[in-house]
């Protein structure tokens, strides 16, 4: 696919992963119309790329259905077609499910899962206008086997990834690729800000960049994979762990101890970096 004039919708488009890829797209000439609820990042990163390509926002709730429908009615307003949709709006609210707040679960499912569900239903009629195109979700290893201490967060993102694949199968459209990215831990905010209560386990895996997440992204949109599991051992590892669940079970103190030096040297760098700027 050349992305020159094609039009790209990102969710959680103003940070992390999404501003990272709406910054790859940027590069190839894609217009873009980045979703998020903060306006002012928004906003932020809209001056930045329209110095490459067109760039329009949308301040906007994923788990609103109305406002989903009222993005792509401006996107098309806007641009005049859709050709691509990437699902990486997230949030994770992290310790074991009894000491969440149900609300907070339910949100996780609504804006990790729902949201995706419900913005591709809508965008499938925009991108057969257009004579085809992707939808690429963004899920997570999380959603290749359990992560005990993220059983909603690892529910939804199992969820995600099924969607997908059950979705492609559904509508057997060769012009509309469908495929999902299950990065392990990212380098950004999402995980960094709130450190202390990721899970060793996460750290045992090693870390992706928004921007290697955000190529892989482009990729799918164009190859004939339907899933991206990073690193490729890690994406290993969780289908051993998913099919013989005892050797998971075995694992997982040895991997959670790799991971606790990891974090703790994670920790000291963020530590250093915050003294050198003071």
């Amino acid at each position: 696919m050349d992305f020159k004039d094609k039009t790209v919708v990102v969710t959680g488009g103003s940070e992390g992963v999404g501003a990272a890829t709406a910054r790859a797209f940027a590069d190839t000439g894609a217009n873009l119309m980045l979703v998020a609820r903060g306006k002012r990042k928004l906003e932020r990163i809209a001056v930045e790329l329209r110095e490459k390509t067109r760039v329009e926002i949308y301040a906007m709730d994923v788990a609103d259905d109305d406002a989903c429908s009222s993005l792509f009615k401006k996107a098309k307003f806007e641009f005049d077609r859709i050709d691509v949709l990437i699902n990486n709006a997230g949030y994770h609210v992290r310790g074991p499910a009894e000491s969440i707040d149900a609300h907070e679960l339910g949100k996780m499912i609504d804006v990790n899962l729902k949201a995706p569900i419900v913005l591709s239903r809508l965008v499938l009629p925009y991108l057969r206008e257009s004579g085809g195109g992707a939808i690429i979700n963004v899920a997570s290893l999380a959603g290749r086997t359990p992560v005990p201490g993220a059983a909603a967060y690892s529910a939804s993102k199992f969820g995600l990834r099924a969607f997908t694949f059950a979705l492609a199968d559904e509508i057997q459209d060769r012009s509309i690729k469908l495929a999902v990215v299950s990065p392990g831990p990212i380098d950004t905010g999402f995980i960094m800000s709130n450190i202390d209560n990721v899970v060793d386990l996460t750290f045992s895996q090693p870390m992706s960049t928004p921007e290697g997440v955000a190529d892989e992204i482009l990729k799918l949109c164009v190859n004939s994979k339907r899933e991206r599991s990073m690193p490729p051992v890690s994406g290993l590892l969780t289908t051993l762990t998913y099919l013989f669940p005892p050797l998971g079970k075995a694992l997982r103190p040895l991997l959670s101890m790799h991971g606790r030096r990891v974090k703790k040297k994670l920790k000291a760098d963020l530590l250093n970096v915050e003294r050198s700027s003071e």
